[in-house]
Order: structure tokens, then sequence, then C-alpha cells
């Protein structure tokens, strides 16, 4: 089995709603089947994650024929007390980082 793709137990860097959002990001108009299988849970779940997302105000969803297309509130604040400041646009802005196409503050190429 493929590294990347062997199971991992313990804890993660990002939660599942974190997953969940990624994934509209990066298609808005992406199905609840996709993002299921993207982020490795079950419909249910990634069903749940939407709703909670929308009644905290992180995103909407509009009907566009037979799919739904979502809609990021990009300038939202972070939930926990502890992340204060930054917003759902900078969290978003870190899930399109390439180490190593990237350069460090002082204008460096990142070490890969």
């Amino acid at each position: 089995m493929d590294e990347a793709a062997r199971p991992r137990t313990g804890w993660t860097f990002l939660t599942n709603h974190a997953r969940v959002l990624a994934a509209i990001a990066r298609d808005p108009g992406v199905r609840v089947r996709d993002i299921a299988a993207q982020c490795l849970l079950t419909e249910r779940a990634v069903q749940k994650i939407l709703s909670d997302l929308e009644a905290d105000g992180y995103l909407s969803r509009t009907r566009a024929g037979r799919t739904n297309v979502y809609a990021i509130s990009a300038d939202t604040s972070l939930r926990h007390p502890a992340d204060a400041g930054p917003t759902v646009a900078a969290l978003l802005a870190l899930f399109s980082l390439d180490a190593a196409a990237q350069e460090d503050a002082d204008g460096h190429a990142a070490a890969s």
C-alpha cells in the first residue's frame, strides 16, 4: 500500500470540518459524494459538517439545477478563541502552499 494511502491512527493536523471546507474551496460545485471520497468520510458525516458550517455562517449553498453550489464566507473569523484573528481565507490560503515552490520571508527558497 502506498504510504500516502495508508490509514493513520491518532491525531491529525486538520479537522474534518477544515477538510470539507478545503474541498469546497477547490470546487464550489463539488458533490457530497465526492467530498466524502476525498476526505475519507461518510456522506452522512459530510452532510452534518456542511450543516454545521452553514449554521455558523462559514458557507452558504444555493441550488443550480440538480446540484448545490457552495459559497464560502472567506472573511469570517475562525471559531476557536486561540485562533482569534485569522479568517477562513487565511486558513484556506495554507492549503494552496507548495513547500517546494514557496519562498520564506527572507526570499530564500524553502527546503524540500
